[in-house]
C-alpha cells in the first residue's frame, strides 16, 4: 500500500464495549465532550446510528494533512456530503461496481433471498444518493480500481 494514504480514527459518543481501547477503532467521548466537539465546529461530519453518535474530527484530519498524508474516509453519501460542505477542498470518490457485479456480490454474502433483496435495495438507494461525488471509479476489477484511485491521488 501507499504510505502517504491513511485513515483517521472516527469519534463517537457511545460507551466503550468490553475490550475496546480509546483511540483504537474509535475515540470515545462522553455526552459533554461530544457536545463540546459539535459546538467547536470540530465535527466535519456526524451521524446517529442505533442511538449512538459517530463522526469525523476536523482536528484529526488536519493533523494528518499537515504530516503530508492523504486522508481516506469510507463514508455513506450523507456523511460524505457533510465532508464536502465543511471541507470544500476534499475530493469525493464513489466506488461503484456494475449492477451485475453488485448483485452477484450481494447474493454471495446474503443468507436468504429476502436479505439479498433488502441489501440490493439499500445499495441502490446509496447509489442514487451519490450523484454529487466528483469522481466515480468502477470496482469490478479491484486492480484497475486501485490504479485509478492512485492516479487520482497523484493528480491532486
Amino acid at each position: 500500500g501507499r504510505d502517504d494514504v491513511c485513515a483517521v480514527t472516527p469519534v463517537t459518543a457511545r460507551k466503550m464495549k468490553t475490550g475496546e481501547v480509546d483511540g483504537v477503532g474509535f475515540f470515545f467521548y462522553d455526552l459533554e465532550g461530544w457536545n463540546a466537539l459539535k459546538e467547536s465546529g470540530d465535527l466535519l461530519e456526524s451521524t446517529e446510528f442505533a442511538g449512538n453518535d459517530y463522526g469525523t474530527s476536523r482536528r484529526l484530519v488536519e493533523e494528518k494533512l499537515r504530516e503530508g498524508k492523504n486522508v481516506m474516509l469510507n463514508l455513506s453519501p450523507d456523511r460524505a456530503r457533510q465532508i464536502s460542505e465543511n471541507m470544500p477542498e476534499a475530493i469525493t470518490v464513489w466506488l461503484d461496481p456494475s449492477p451485475a457485479v453488485l448483485e452477484e456480490r450481494i447474493q454471495h454474502i446474503s443468507r436468504s433471498a429476502l436479505e439479498a433483496s433488502v441489501r440490493l435495495s439499500e445499495a441502490k438507494k446509496e447509489c442514487d444518493a451519490s450523484f454529487f461525488f466528483q469522481h466515480r471509479i468502477n470496482i469490478d476489477d479491484p486492480y484497475e480500481a486501485v490504479s485509478s484511485l492512485n492516479h487520482l491521488i497523484a493528480d491532486d
